[in-house]
């Protein structure tokens, strides 16, 4: 008998094996987490889409009510005296502004609230619809995103 056949192999993993094994999961999470934390920003805009989309129709219902636009303190009022909406959007993200100067237009604004995980959002930083439904975004420069933001 051979001393090749006498060795036997005691069962598991070698070292390299496990060494391979871990260099592939830190590779995987390494492209994995920053295409998360960015997927996760993307998703996210959809609470400042929601918010202004709710603020538009609360004034369209308001100036058919009053024949003017709510000014920007009757957000938070009651209806039918206010828009009857928060300040802040739905789940939190961003913090939902209106403005109305003459009562014949309005723009509304949401911008992620600096309390919260949205400010990393750097590519749409405040969104913004008119009385007209014209929808604009802009980037942390003052770019217009508005075709990236608006999806």
């Amino acid at each position: 008998m051979s001393s090749r056949a006498s060795v036997r192999r005691a069962p598991g993993f070698t070292l390299a094996e496990i060494l391979t094994v871990v260099v592939v999961i830190a590779v995987l999470a390494a492209v994995a987490v920053p295409l998360w934390r960015v997927h996760l920003l993307r998703v996210r805009r959809a609470d400042a889409i929601q918010a202004l989309i709710a603020v538009q129709n609360a004034e369209d219902q308001f100036f058919g009510r009053n024949a003017r636009y709510a000014s920007g303190a009757q957000l938070n009022v009651p209806v039918p005296a206010g828009l009857g909406l928060e300040s802040r959007s739905a789940r939190g993200y961003y913090d939902v502004e209106v403005r109305s100067g003459d009562g014949l237009a309005f723009t509304a604004t949401a911008r992620a609230n600096q309390s919260g995980a949205q400010t990393a959002d750097t590519r749409c930083v405040e969104f913004s619809i008119d009385h007209i439904g014209m929808r604009r975004a802009v980037d942390a420069a003052g770019q217009d995103r508005s075709a990236d933001c608006w999806h």
